[in-house]
């Protein structure tokens, strides 16, 4: 075989597999329990340095 097709061959399957998990980890790891209290602190850097009234 040449390197392309073990390649796309790997790719087509293992691949798949790999990109799954790393998206299902991304997911529990966003929606992990006691990660609202950084979620919401993050979501407060673009306004933490402005003053009100302006």
């Amino acid at each position: 075989m040449e390197t392309y097709s073990v390649l796309r061959e790997f790719s087509g399957t293992w691949g798949l597999v790999i990109m799954m998990l790393a998206f299902v980890g991304i997911v529990v790891f966003a929606f992990r329990p006691g990660s609202r209290k950084l979620h919401d602190d993050i979501s407060q850097i673009p306004f933490r340095n402005e003053k009100p009234g302006e």
